[in-house]
């Protein structure tokens, strides 16, 4: 019987397969039968897809009791990094799309993003309360380096005295310094750079197309140095797999400068679950029945626990003690306490962009 193409590697990223979406009524399979063996099981290379996104607005207001942020921005839906645990992955799904190899190399682009961001902050927006760049998919991944949306955005929030906080897995944010240290002078920015592992191995397979474990520490550095408050997200915690670093990762983001550190404990929403056991078996096939068993003993025997106020850290003896080693640990480098206050009262509504041109 021929292999299963879902088993085959995609070269260079996290999934493994293009799971059916849970909204999709018809189920696509690959028809391997007129295919050699070898063809079969050969890797594939896939190249990503930049699609527009036609959104009329770029930003979200959240109403969730365990995420600390009402208003996030989003440039990108999907994204290039391809992590294998991603908790983003099913927001591909409501685009008709998957969740797997899809949510990676079919990234829709919103290209109006900072004329959004305008007219939303000239209505009012927020009232000044901080958003935050990236609450969903990253606002640095790759492709931001060309595009430049998420910087022309930054401009955007500069010139309204908007307070914004930044999110992201990408050494890329340090290239926007210059924008990013006059608005840490008026205390109108906060950067958390998730590092997840100091592995390198591990962190080319498990987030692939993220920055390396030292190009963000490098990120880190050139951030403080520039008088930016920046601190890590240990995001996720992996029980099994990464939580046996925390001592290094803590120490490594203290020597690097930061100056605060928080985490979450790995989650697998929906089509998340069946992506991270497929990476599962096929990167760490003599790991996995433990990991699982970490990530079951943090989830009441599951895989996942959807309530609030446990899906991000867990419960039970083994995320008591994760959360307690991290405590420690954060104390021990003095990375216990939160990033500077921001300053939310500076906020004025932009100006309409000169640039736009009238329509009559």
């Amino acid at each position: 019987m021929p292999p299963d193409p879902a088993d085959r590697s995609a070269i260079g990223r996290g999934a493994r397969s293009i799971p059916t979406g849970r909204f999709e009524k018809i189920r696509c399979e690959v028809d391997v039968e007129h295919l050699s063996e070898d063809d079969a099981l050969a890797p594939r290379r896939l190249a990503t897809e930049f699609l527009p996104d036609v959104a009329q607005s770029i930003v979200s207001e959240n109403d969730s009791p365990d995420i600390p942020f009402r208003y996030s921005i989003n440039p990108y839906r999907g994204c290039e990094h391809g992590c294998a645990y991603c908790y983003a992955r099913p927001t591909h799904e409501y685009l008709g799309l998957s969740g797997g190899l899809d949510f990676e190399t079919k990234i829709f682009v919103k290209h109006q993003a900072p004329q959004l961001l305008r007219e939303w902050l000239m209505r009012g927006g927020g009232g000044g309360e901080r958003v935050t760049m990236s609450g969903v998919t990253d606002c640095y991944q790759p492709v931001e380096r060309e595009l430049q949306i998420t910087r022309r955005c930054l401009e955007v929030l500069a010139e309204a005295g908007q307070a914004v906080t930044i999110v992201t897995k990408n050494a890329l944010v340090a290239r926007d310094i210059d924008l990013l240290a006059p608005l840490a002078a008026r205390r109108l920015i906060q950067v958390r750079i998730s590092l997840t592992t100091l592995d390198a191995e591990l962190a080319r397979s498990m987030e692939p197309r993220t920055s390396t474990p030292a190009a963000k520490l490098r990120a880190i550095r050139q951030l403080v140095d520039a008088g930016i408050p920046t601190g890590i997200l240990m995001a996720p915690i992996i029980p099994g797999l990464t939580d046996s670093q925390i001592p290094q990762v803590l120490e490594a983001a203290h020597q690097a400068g930061a100056q605060s550190a928080s985490y979450t404990m790995l989650r697998l929403p929906g089509v998340v679950e069946s992506v991270f056991l497929q990476w599962l078996e096929s990167e760490r096939p003599r790991d996995a029945s433990r990991i699982l068993a970490g990530v079951k003993a943090v989830r009441g025997g599951k895989l996942y626990d959807a309530r609030f106020g446990k899906r991000m850290k867990g419960e039970g003896p083994v995320a008591e003690q994760i959360r307690a080693t991290f405590k420690v640990f954060a104390r021990k480098y003095g990375l216990h306490q939160p990033l500077a206050a921001l300053d939310e009262g500076q906020f004025e509504p932009p100006e309409k962009d000169p640039r736009q041109k009238r329509l009559f």
